[in-house]
């Protein structure tokens, strides 16, 4: 599907207040497309507008509510009022929390699921009809890792990315048969190392971080604009999340084994931190609309290491065969 060069692209970057979201904004800004940006918060969004046109570029900022259609909608209406037309929509807003699942209220499981997966619904509704209209449309969807395999502690999350996951695989071939001219891709990042932890619901009693490696955004960002000019059904950004989905394909039992054995640890750092600590789930946080979180010694390390980088596959066959072995001699001991 032949796309207009991102110089020549109206874009709208939902979840543009922070990380990958402010990232992505930024980039496509750089690279002389005009953007609409949209989060909950005017103080983020005002605060990325400022400093896109501060470096020259083109942006608009439209505060919206994810989980309330009519907001997005509006969003994405005010987008073709201000420029003409709108060629690619990015997704990128979700929250998230900390917490086994009986800890989990029946109140913060459905808002999890109405902003991580009602609202990437909502997106897309509100921005295909654009789409069509301009006649060569992208819908760049960002689920997760967690899309394909649930980590710990995050049952309400899983939920709704693995949602996210069902619902692109059957808009897709719902396009294709219309010969709609719209691309739809999903990208599905690994641990990213953004503010979303420092803003996070948790209720394990210390403050939370992704699963390592951690990566940093920038990466997932690259990913997005390259979508958007060369359209792909799916990225998988981080070498790590390559390898835990190529053996959750192989063996769940296997995957379910290393999350015993890494899983929960893997997601605590050790700073104490309380369920009463302001958090991001019902109302934005004002004061964090970084870029990059807490962890960026850990994510420059994972882009510093270019061989790691140009041999991942080995890399994660070589970790994941090791926890086999581990966990066979195990069994083994277990039965003599």
């Amino acid at each position: 599907m032949k796309r207009k060069p991102i110089s020549d692209q109206v874009v709208v970057v939902f979840g543009a207040s922070s990380g990958i979201g402010r990232e992505t904004a930024l980039q496509f800004a750089r690279r002389g497309a005009k953007v609409v940006v949209s989060a909950r918060g005017d103080e983020g969004l005002n605060s990325l507008v400022e400093e896109i046109h501060n470096e020259g570029g083109a942006a608009l900022a439209i505060p919206a509510e994810v989980a309330d259609f009519s907001q997005v909608k509006a969003v994405a209406d005010g987008a073709v009022k201000r420029y003409g037309r709108l060629d690619t929509w990015v997704h990128l807003a979700g929250i998230g929390m900390y917490a086994t699942f009986e800890q989990t209220s029946p109140e913060e499981f459905r808002r999890i699921v109405e902003v991580n997966l009602l609202g990437q619904v909502h997106g897309a509704q509100a921005a295909l009809p654009h789409l069509r209209r301009a006649g060569h449309g992208a819908l760049i969807l960002v689920s997760s890792v967690e899309a394909r395999r649930a980590l710990p502690y995050h049952s309400a999350y899983a939920a709704s990315k693995h949602g996210v996951h069902g619902f692109i695989e059957a808009l897709r071939v719902e396009l294709r048969r219309e010969k709609a001219p719209v691309s739809v891709t999903e990208v599905m990042p690994a641990s990213i190392n953004t503010p979303f932890f420092s803003k996070a619901r948790t209720k394990i009693g210390v403050k939370p971080m992704g699963l390592p490696p951690i990566y940093p955004p920038q990466l997932v960002a690259e990913a997005i604009l390259q979508a958007a000019e060369h359209p792909r059904r799916e990225v998988i950004v981080g070498g790590a999340g390559k390898g835990m989905l190529m053996t959750q394909r192989t063996s769940p039992r296997l995957m379910d084994a290393l999350m015993l054995l890494i899983g929960f640890r893997g997601q605590e750092t050790r700073e104490p931190k309380s369920v009463d600590a302001p958090d991001n789930l019902f109302q934005p946080i004002a004061g964090d609309n970084r870029v990059e979180g807490d962890f960026s010694a850990q994510a420059k390390l994972e882009a510093a290491s270019p061989w790691i980088q140009r041999n991942k596959w080995l890399v994660a066959g070589t970790v994941l065969g090791g926890v086999a072995v581990v966990f066979t001699v195990k069994a083994l001991r277990g039965r003599s």
